[in-house]
Order: C-alpha cells, then sequence, then structure tokens
C-alpha cells in the first residue's frame, strides 16, 4: 500500500498464517524422499491446503515474511533447501543491534597478534613438515602448520591455489555449499521522518519486490535507515553505482514515506562483488549432502580450515566463524605439539563451539 501503513492486526494475521505454512511444509519433509527449495514446498503446501493461500494485501504481505526468511539465507526462496534450512541451533537470548560495530571484537581478537594488510594469499603449498603460503606480493611464510579462515566465495573462485590440490571430498564440500548476497544500503538523512519502531517494511505482489528498512536512530540515535536487499535482488543492485543503488533504496522507502527528505549520505555495500568476500555468508542449496559443513571443517594434515561455513551449530554467523576459529586454533596447536613431541596425552582437546567473551555495546531492539 503506498504511502498507507497496513493494519498491525493484518500483519499479526498473516505472520500466523506464515507460520502455518511452514509447519506443513515439514509434513512434505517427511513424505518426500527427494529435496526441493522451500518455495516448492509452498506450492504443495497451497495445493493441499487452498484455504492458506492468500490474495490481495495479505498476500503482499505474505511475500514481505517471505522476503525476510530470505534474508535470513541471503538467498531466493527458489534456491533454499526444505530439507536443511531449519537444522541450525538458534543462539539464547533476543535481537540486538552492536552500537560501536564489531570493532570491539576486533580490537580484543587482535591484541598480541602479528597482522600483516595488505597481504592477499594467492598460494598455499602444503607439506609434511609445515606449510609455505605465497602472497601477492611475492612474499612468502613459512610456518609448522597453517588455518585458513577465508570467507567460501574466495574458497569458491579459486584464487587461493593449494599445492598438492584439496581432495575431492574438500572441493566438493566448497561447491556444493551455497553462498548468499545480503547488502546494506546506509541512508543518512537530516532529521527522523519515520516511526520509531524497529523496522520499516514495503509489501509488493511478490518477495523481490518487497523491502526491509533497519532504523537505526532507535538504537543508535543517529538519524539512519538501511536497506537490506538479498538474494537475486541485491546481484542486482550490485550492477549498479552507488548513486544508483542509493537512488533505488530511496524509491522504495518513498513508497511507504512520499514525503520523506532526500538522503544527505549514503553508503553501500558490496559483499558479491568484493574480491575479499565473493559472498555475505553460507546457506544450504538444494539436494546437496548434509555433513558439508562437517566436511569444509575437517584438517588436512598440518592445514585446519574455521569460519562461518565450517561451523555446524551456528552457520552463516559471526559467533560460528568466532568459535570454529577458536576449535581451529586449538586443533592446530595440539597437531604442532603432538609433531614436536611435546604433546600432554592428557591434555584436553576443545571439541564444541564456544560462547564468545568480549566487551560490547549492545542495545536491545
Amino acid at each position: 500500500m503506498e504511502g498507507n501503513q497496513v493494519p498491525q492486526d493484518l500483519v499479526t494475521k498473516v505472520g500466523e498464517a506464515f507460520e502455518t505454512i511452514l509447519k506443513e511444509t515439514e509434513k512434505v519433509r517427511l513424505e518426500y524422499s527427494e529435496d526441493m527449495s522451500i518455495l516448492r514446498a509452498f506450492s504443495i503446501v497451497y495445493e493441499r491446503r487452498p484455504d492458506l493461500r492468500l490474495e490481495g494485501l495479505p498476500h503482499k504481505v505474505l511475500q514481505w515474511y517471505l522476503c525476510r526468511m530470505e534474508g535470513w539465507f541471503a538467498a531466493d526462496a527458489e534456491t533454499i533447501s526444505l530439507k536443511s534450512w531449519d537444522q541450525e541451533e538458534l543462539l539464547p537470548g533476543g535481537h540486538g543491534l552492536m552500537v560501536r560495530g564489531y570493532l570491539p571484537v576486533i580490537n580484543t581478537l587482535a591484541k598480541g597478534l602479528d597482522i600483516r594488510l595488505g597481504h592477499r594469499v594467492t598460494k598455499i603449498v602444503r607439506r609434511y613438515n609445515g606449510v609455505k603460503v605465497a602472497v601477492e606480493n611475492g612474499q612468502t611464510f613459512m610456518a609448522d602448520a597453517a588455518i585458513v579462515t577465508v570467507p567460501l566465495g574466495v574458497l569458491k573462485s579459486k584464487s587461493i591455489a593449494f599445492e598438492p590440490k584439496l581432495p575431492d571430498w574438500k572441493e566438493d564440500a566448497i561447491n556444493d555449499l551455497g553462498v548468499g548476497i545480503e547488502n546494506k544500503i546506509l541512508l543518512h538523512f537530516d532529521k527522523v521522518f519515520w516511526p520509531n519502531v524497529e523496522f520499516i517494511g514495503v509489501v509488493a505482489e511478490t518477495s523481490y519486490g518487497c523491502s526491509y528498512f533497519l532504523n537505526l536512530h532507535k538504537a543508535t540515535g543517529h538519524s539512519v535507515l538501511v536497506y537490506m536487499p538479498a538474494g537475486q535482488l541485491a546481484k542486482d543492485i550490485e550492477k549498479m553505482s552507488d548513486e544508483a543503488a542509493a537512488n533505488f533504496a530511496f524509491r522504495q522507502l518513498k513508497k511507504i514515506l512520499p514525503d520523506a527528505s532526500d538522503p544527505i549520505q549514503y553508503l553501500v555495500s558490496r559483499w558479491g562483488s568484493d574480491i575479499n568476500s565473493l559472498g555475505s555468508y553460507s546457506y544450504d542449496t538444494v539436494g546437496k549432502p548434509h555433513d558439508l559443513y562437517e566436511r569444509l571443517r575437517i584438517p588436512i594434515d598440518n592445514l585446519f580450515f574455521a569460519g562461518e561455513a565450517t561451523s555446524l551449530s551456528y552457520p552463516g554467523s559471526v559467533h560460528g566463524a568466532y568459535s570454529t576459529g577458536l576449535m581451529a586454533a586449538e586443533d592446530c596447536r595440539m597437531r604442532v605439539l603432538e609433531r614436536s613431541g611435546e604433546l600432554d596425552l592428557f591434555q584436553p582437546v576443545m571439541g564444541e563451539e564456544t560462547p564468545v567473551s568480549v566487551p560490547l555495546l549492545i542495545s536491545r531492539m
């Protein structure tokens, strides 16, 4: 509804219908041996339960709920696996916003480390007695072992050569895991003209046409809205210039707030095309094995792997990246001690993903 607010009771009612549809897809999952997309499962549910098919404004609101689900996976519903979409563990507690971003986490974890910026890795040579890492500027670094934590998109791009090549089971895990894209377009205004809510949604006939704005003013006091496109829409927007992308986001906002003032600043992320990421985070695609995260995590001799795409419990999250990093570091340390003959056989090995403990300023939304 352009310029008009959808009644809250309708939003709640459609949300309940969406939950019912998701529960019905569980029956579909049990009845079909082969995997399928969430979108296909929805179609089967509609065939069985015509009463759940919505029309008009309720249909548009339902598409908005689907849009938010796609944002969770950074992928379109037609590519999300029915078998695996709800298999991850949920972290306890409500939603929160890190007011100062992840800088406090990075600063805490970086203390005492020798971090080399501008050293993009091009090759990793694995030998029985060590690892050699080559970077773009021609330098090489030798170590007893190495931990690979680059994003899944970078591994998929094969911009890092492995010698000898990774085993097929590892390559298959890299190829079969999906990597989604969800971007952020920050619009900074000279004043606040929107309601004091956590987020602002724009409904449409399709999930592709729906929009989602996060209200940073509620948590930070800054007059900023964040437009968050995901999946194919995010890919399409990455083809635009920053100015065109910001204008596109602003046009979506004008659909519900026609008197909105022009933004005075904007900032556009491009996770899909950034050569240091080539995607936002991983997700399960249709018809692929269920052990991909575990296979990606398993070390190869003195080469260890960490990152959100190696997390069995919390894939697609910063916590998953952090906890698998701790696990890989401990496994790496034990490997080096074992090779040097200094391993205490009774020393415990870290085998679980652990909680984070760093100073944070979090706003409960």
